[in-house]
């Protein structure tokens, strides 16, 4: 993806996991194979494999810079992270790419001020932390880590009923309460502004649905708007089979009214949309169709 600048505030990409082939009933447990027959044509052999029917998707996180602010938004699978054979794609992962992608922006661990997750699931925490000497340690020592109240909420409740469980495949557990202990946490209500700069404005919007307190992160400046939607929407299919929902969703019907209402503001307010999960180029504009549904169309036309 390359650079979106919005003014003096500019957004880069920072990939962990650049194409993952995903089985779709695993991620939309109502999908037909004859979804993809459908929609090969819209899509393209690199958003649905031609052959296996699977789903591309991406692991990335997101730099927003402002003047006197690095901030990363979500922080993928993370590395040391035990998770079930279900999540065999994150299970122990050892790899230096992500930090050396980040490098490649010329932005180190300290460089980063704030850290926001839009919700706490395993693959957007992870390298919140890392193992030192056997313990969980931030990631980003500097940083202050902004979690969405009510999310946070709900997950620590979840531990507080059941003792001992492994909150979130044991992402809460390594990748959440550590940061929360070493006191760099700051939990926020929705509509909160994390960072402005003259006219440049980025805040939080509650997006709730597929967690409880999910929320999506709105970036203004004079040059336009982007919303990174975190886990909102997770491939392209959904625009065109809006009846699919994710397994992971908390609640569906919720889930679905917060993509609608997504389309509908990225189409009103010409806004730029950068998905957590879409493979390269990831970000690009929610057009509406006649039929009334939406497509999506990449900043890279050639798609």
């Amino acid at each position: 993806m390359r650079t979106i600048e919005l003014g003096h505030t500019r957004i880069d990409k920072v990939t962990e996991m650049e194409l993952l082939w995903m089985e779709p009933g695993w991620l939309y447990p109502t999908y037909e194979p004859w979804m993809a027959e459908r929609h090969a044509d819209a899509l393209g052999p690199t958003l649905i494999d031609p052959v296996s029917g699977k789903l591309a998707l991406s692991f990335h996180s997101y730099v927003i810079r402002t003047p006197g602010r690095n901030i990363l938004v979500d922080t993928c699978n993370g590395n040391d992270k035990p998770r079930p054979p279900s999540m065999a794609w994150q299970h122990m992962l050892k790899s230096q790419d992500y930090l050396r992608n980040l490098a490649a922006l010329g932005l180190g661990a300290t460089d980063i001020d704030i850290v926001l997750c839009t919700h706490l699931h395993s693959d957007h925490v992870g390298w919140n932390t890392q193992l030192v000497d056997g313990r969980w340690t931030p990631t980003f020592p500097k940083a202050r880590y902004v979690f969405s109240r009510s999310e946070f909420e709900h997950w620590a409740q979840v531990l507080a009923g059941r003792p001992g469980h492994r909150v979130g495949h044991g992402s809460f557990q390594d990748s959440v309460l550590p940061v929360v202990e070493a006191g760099q946490v700051d939990l926020v209500d929705a509509g909160h502004t994390v960072a402005t700069y003259l006219d440049e404005r980025v805040w939080l919007e509650p997006a709730p649905g597929h967690t409880a307190g999910h929320v999506s992160v709105h970036v203004q400046g004079p040059r336009g708007k982007a919303i990174l939607s975190g886990d909102i929407i997770h491939h392209p299919i959904a625009f065109h089979e809006p009846s699919l929902y994710s397994v992971a969703d908390f609640d569906r019907a919720q889930a679905a009214q917060t993509r609608r209402y997504l389309f509908e503001h990225c189409v009103d307010a010409n806004a730029l949309l950068l998905p957590g999960h879409f493979p390269a180029p990831s970000a690009g504009h929610v057009l509406r169709c006649s039929h009334g549904g939406f497509r999506f169309r990449f900043l890279d036309a050639s798609r």
